[in-house]
């Protein structure tokens, strides 16, 4: 579960919805799966920055419902009407824009009023003069409902069935009131304070196990690295910088202040670290003994190019077996499992055309497969499947909730397989093996390929890298207060996230492109302006425009 720090650095506002719509949608619905389904044993890895943002959400919700209080979202304070509908052209086709904003074939053709209101706007688009004259005809009762049916389209499955108030709005329709607004700010405020306790309820139970990434979400190893990269991409050009100055203490302080926040919200600290994007290398899995983690887990093409750096066995198994084990690197103690790649993917971009018995019990026999493959010791063997909590469910009929159900039902009383934990894997006799090469590289295509080596990406690096030590020369100063410095080091650390270096590059659509790459230069300016310096000039241009139409919106990516 994750979403990157949308924000805005200089004035606070929320760019992007999808915390709370996710919230409302995804994380609402995968832990009522688990609610339904108490044999079900699962991972689920919050990252520190979605935690915080939920919590933000939820007080700003209250605050406006309490006090009136304008929240920092202006897609919420519209749907709310705590601002009025613009009477203007660009205000009005911006709504129409932010209720597109989904997999139309699964989330407003399934929906015959949103459906309608949508076409409305749609007929007339191809004719920019008409479209324009189309929305000051259009009375505010039509925005009203077009954004009433796009927050009720997000909502979850569980929600629908288990929230009388949802039904009664859909039910109604149209002609939504002021008084129906505040009603749906009050469901989506109960549905996001509800999501961290639901989960800890489950695990103080047992059912599952919580894990959590370092703070910021960043790539560890080129924090630590940048010549990590050229494990798998010997000839890819690096940023002009050769490396990350002062990496090492930047990603102890991600480490340190992930775990301090999950420990805020869920009583404990974990046992597991997902370092962001599956990430490892040799000196990040260090880190993580470090700080006395005992499991994390990253790609199959992690497994796959370090069992090729080492030859066809690791220490008598063999490789197309031995990522099925825990393993160990050399002396390092934190063990490494290694996701299914083909499994996962399955989940994330195919079952979502099947019908839902042929999807589940496809999935199963791969799994009986495999332990068939794997034979008598397959009891020692764990199949790892990883995947995001969010993004693949929006391409499902229903947000897959028929498929999940099933899933989860089918799984958790199969004969021959066995659901769990990563640390249960541990303690309940998954063999592990020693490693004797770890090639770094993360969960997407085995490398760092999404991140680095790139003309735009290298230049975000770049970019970063300067204001990292504009950082270090003000932090050496002694000039700024110890608040100040805790501000300017926190905001340092979302702009070393994973996702603006994502969307950097010419294969995402442009619009995505667009809202990330302007979050990331809005970051970087607030960056230098809490250090009392002037922003350089290079951050008034885009760094990356984009223009390709990658799978699922770019979200999500093959391995």
């Amino acid at each position: 579960m994750h979403q990157p720090h949308y924000r805005d650095g200089m004035d606070g506002e929320y760019r992007l919805p999808w915390v709370y719509l996710h919230a409302i949608k995804d994380y609402t619905d995968m832990v009522a799966h688990l609610e339904n389904c108490p044999n079900a044993k699962v991972v689920v890895n919050f990252a520190p920055v979605l935690l915080e943002q939920l919590d933000d959400y939820g007080g700003q919700m209250a605050g406006w419902l309490e006090r009136g209080q304008l929240m920092q979202d202006w897609l919420l304070n519209i749907v709310a009407g705590a601002l009025p509908i613009p009477a203007d052209v660009p205000g009005r086709k911006k709504i129409i824009d932010a209720c597109q904003r989904c997999h139309a074939p699964t989330i407003i053709d399934t929906l015959p009023p949103f459906r309608y209101l949508t076409e409305i706007a749609q007929n007339y688009m191809h004719d920019a003069q008409a479209y324009e004259q189309m929305l000051l005809y259009l009375n505010d009762g039509f925005f009203r409902d077009l954004l009433m049916w796009y927050h009720l389209a997000w909502m979850g499955q569980s929600l629908r069935i288990s929230d009388s108030r949802i039904q009664n709005l859909m039910d109604k329709a149209h002609s939504f009131t002021e008084v129906d607004q505040r009603v749906l700010v009050q469901i989506i405020k109960d549905a996001v304070t509800g999501i961290i306790p639901r989960y800890r309820a489950l695990l103080e139970s047992g059912q599952i196990e919580l894990s959590t990434t370092p703070y910021g979400h960043p790539i560890v190893p080129l924090l630590l690295d940048f010549d990590s990269m050229r494990e798998v991409m010997p000839n890819a050009p690096g940023p002009q910088y050769d490396n990350y100055p002062g990496g090492l203490e930047r990603a102890r302080w991600h480490m340190q202040h992930g775990l301090d926040i999950f420990e805020e919200h869920f009583g404990q600290r974990p046992k597991g670290i997902w370092l962001s994007e599956g990430a490892v290398s040799i000196a990040a899995i260090d880190l993580l003994d470090e700080f006395d983690v005992s499991w994390t887990a990253t790609g199959q093409g992690v497994w796959a190019n370090s069992c090729r750096n080492a030859g066809t066995a690791v220490h008598g198994v063999r490789c197309d077996q031995a990522y099925y084990r825990p393993v160990r690197y050399a002396e390092q103690k934190c063990a490494m499992f290694f996701r299914d790649d083909g499994l996962s993917d399955l989940i994330g971009f195919h079952y979502k055309s099947w019908k839902v018995e042929d999807a589940v019990n496809n999935f199963a026999q791969h799994l009986v497969n495999i332990s068939n493959y794997l034979g008598a010791k397959a009891s020692e063997h764990v199949v790892s499947v990883v995947l995001d909590g969010e993004n693949a469910w929006e391409y499902y009929a229903n947000n897959a909730n028929e498929f999940l159900s099933a899933l989860y039902k089918k799984l958790a009383t199969h004969p021959r397989i066995e659901l769990t934990t990563f640390s249960q894997a541990l303690k309940q006799g998954a063999a592990v093996t020693s490693l004797p090469v770890l090639t770094a590289g993360s969960w997407v295509y085995g490398s760092f390929s999404t991140w680095i080596g790139e003309q735009d990406k290298n230049l975000g690096w770049d970019i970063l890298v300067e204001a990292k030590l504009a950082y270090d020369r003000v932090k050496a100063s002694n000039r700024l207060t110890e608040d100040e410095l805790a501000a300017a080091t926190t905001q340092l650390a979302i702009c070393e996230g994973s996702d603006w270096f994502w969307w950097f590059g010419d294969y995402n659509p442009a619009e995505s492109v667009s809202d990330f790459e302007l979050l990331y230069r809005h970051h970087i300016e607030k960056l230098y302006q809490l250090l009392g310096e002037e922003p350089p000039e290079i951050l008034q241009q885009p760094i990356s425009s984009g223009g390709g139409s990658m799978e699922n919106s770019g979200t999500m990516r093959r391995s």
